[in-house]
């Protein structure tokens, strides 16, 4: 069967969590077929410690630099625009576009569209404590953003980086963030769940996520074939 011809060749830096990375590359290559198209992807790989420790210390420059370089060797390698497939390193978001060599498809802007699309008001983050302490760094200022309690904050951020490790999700992560997402809906009166973390695509799909959200995985990987087929 004859395909239609490649899109943009896509960036794609790994190792921010090789479960998110594989699970981008699965959901693209599938996004394209059902397009009748081949998927045109290159990838490098990061060093997950050395990322995380630069977003646990705040070193927002020596982030960027880092990640700079990685979209370097993609540009090498014949990528026309770069895809970050994490949230956390999105802390640099704004040192590194400047910095980098290739556009990138910014997940926070895209998450921001998708959420103010829906109209939602008043939301819950999960992800990190990074993200979820800083209301996904500062970016969702004109929302209501519920603050977890302590404990929440610390389940939630532990559960994901047992899910990054692994590079898969279990019945039990799944079953104990649901219970989570409904007490913060009844007790807190929140409208959505925001999934601020890539690595919870490996818990949460469409077919078994009961209260209302928003994946930014999903909608990362929406903008992102987009911008591949030249569609916005």
């Amino acid at each position: 069967m004859n395909r239609e011809p490649l899109g943009r060749s896509i960036g794609l830096i790994g190792g921010l969590g090789v479960g998110a990375a594989v699970h981008y590359y699965q959901e693209l290559a599938k996004m394209h077929a059902a397009r009748g198209r081949g998927l045109n992807l290159v990838m490098a790989h990061a060093d997950m410690a050395r990322v995380r420790g630069a977003v646990e210390a705040q070193d927002k420059p020596g982030l960027a630099s880092y990640l700079a370089g990685l979209i370097r060797r993609l540009q090498a390698a014949g990528a026309e625009f770069a895809v970050v497939p994490a949230v956390a390193p999105h802390i640099a978001i704004d040192e590194l576009i400047p910095l980098s060599p290739l556009p990138i498809v910014n997940m926070i802007a895209e998450l921001r569209r998708e959420i103010d699309a829906r109209q939602f008001h008043r939301v819950a983050l999960f992800g990190t404590r990074y993200a979820v302490e800083s209301r996904l760094f500062g970016r969702l200022s004109h929302l209501d953003v519920v603050t977890l309690h302590s404990d929440e904050v610390d389940y939630v951020h532990n559960t994901y980086f047992q899910i990054v490790d692994a590079g898969v999700g279990s019945p039990a992560q799944r079953e104990g963030l649901t219970r989570l997402a409904h007490k913060l809906m009844e007790r807190d009166r929140v409208e959505a769940i925001i999934l601020a973390g890539t690595d919870l695509a490996l818990v949460f799909n469409e077919r078994n996520t009961d209260f209302p959200h928003v994946d930014a995985a999903r909608v990362h990987l929406d903008a992102i074939l987009q911008r591949a087929l030249d569609e916005r």
